[in-house]
Parts: structure tokens; sequence; C-alpha cells
């Protein structure tokens, strides 16, 4: 955690400027990036700039602008019953719970959970695919179950470092721990990392021996 928290500031990639703007943006990042999320989520929040904006919004048109984040068709009906939900249940305000936001179409814990720590300042853990990587690699956990990674690295960390320490496993997997080429020779943690293979020119090998390795 200390050598993540000197290289990376704690910050979310996704650009929003209220929990609902922030909720709609992680609804759309799933199977795609977030850069391409940015790119559409300007229009989009343009034109769509409450709960009942989204409820009554036409399917086709909100297809339209979401359509470079792929699965344009089921996020567009899921943000159409978020809509929808929260008018009807939360008074058209985002919820402030895990329990209450997961009841919304297309959110699950990761979502939630981004919400929540990064919208509201309530701690949560978001284990991402890059989380989900790098807390193997690492050895912190042994398993691709999110649940489970949640869980366990929750009972390791701080209850106020979880968003930070996930937003910040996210940037390193992004910029150094590389799922195809990790650059463990440039990483500050190599040293005690279980999986690291220093100098090594092709992707980190999952059929290593350490703690982290991945099957």
């Amino acid at each position: 955690m200390s050598a993540l928290t000197e290289l990376y500031p704690a910050v979310c990639a996704l650009s929003h400027t209220s929990p609902l703007e922030l909720l709609v943006a992680t609804i759309l990042s799933a199977q795609t990036t977030d850069e391409r999320v940015n790119q559409v989520t300007p229009e989009l929040f343009r034109r769509m700039r409450t709960a009942a904006d989204y409820a009554s919004a036409d399917l086709a048109e909100l297809e339209g602008l979401i359509h470079p984040t792929g699965f344009f068709r089921s996020k567009a009906r899921n943000l159409v019953g978020m809509g929808r939900e929260l008018l009807e249940r939360f008074d058209g305000e985002v919820p402030r719970s895990m329990e209450g936001l997961v009841q919304l179409p297309g959110v699950g814990r990761k979502t939630a959970n981004v919400v929540l720590g990064v919208g509201f300042g309530i701690p949560g853990f978001p284990v991402d695919t890059h989380v989900t990587r790098l807390a193997n690699l690492l050895g912190l956990v042994r398993t691709r179950d999110a649940a489970k990674i949640e869980a366990k690295v929750c009972q390791m960390v701080p209850k106020e470092d979880w968003t930070g320490f996930s937003l910040r496993l996210i940037q390193h997997g992004r910029q150094v721990c590389v799922a195809r080429r990790p650059r463990c020779a440039a990483c500050s943690m190599s040293s005690w990392c279980p999986s690291a293979v220093v100098g090594a020119k092709g992707p980190l090998s999952g059929r290593g021996t350490g703690a982290g390795a991945v099957p």
C-alpha cells in the first residue's frame, strides 16, 4: 500500500461530476475501456441530467448515444431501468448503500463499490479485472471470485484505505503490471512480489511456483 501510494493518486479514470454520472459511467464501462466511456459520456450527460431523463429516454436514441461502448442494447435497457428504479424506490437519488445500489439494473458489487467509494466517500473495494489479476500475482489471494477477493483484501486493509487501494491497483495494472507484458524490471514491488520475473521479455507466466501464480 505504501509503495502504491507513493506512485499513484487515488483517482477514478471515469469522468463525472455527480454520483449519478459516475453510476452511469460505471455501468457503461463493462466490457470496454474507461477511455471509450469518456468519449461518449459528455454528450450523454448533456442530454441526460436526472434519473427521470433516463427513465423516460427513447431506447433507440440512448442506444445510439452509447453505441461505441459495446453491448449497447443491454446497457441502454439497464440505464432506462436504473432511472425508473431510482424514481420509484429512491426518490430519484442514487442510494448511498450497497443494499440499495445492487437492486438497480446493471449494478453489481463492483459498480456499487465504485459509486460508494468514489461518489460518496464511503469505503468500498471495487474488484475489476486488474484488481483480480494483481491480487493474485501479489499473493494476496488465490481465487478469481470477485466476492471472495473483496472479502479477503478488506480483512487485510484498513477500511479507510479500501477505495484508494483498489484505485491504485487498477492504475498499476494499466501502467506497469500490464497483463500481456508486465514491466517487472520497472516495478517498485518486484523485490517482494512472488510472481515477479525481473528482466523477462515476454508475458508473465502463470505457471510459476510463487504464491501469487495465477492458473
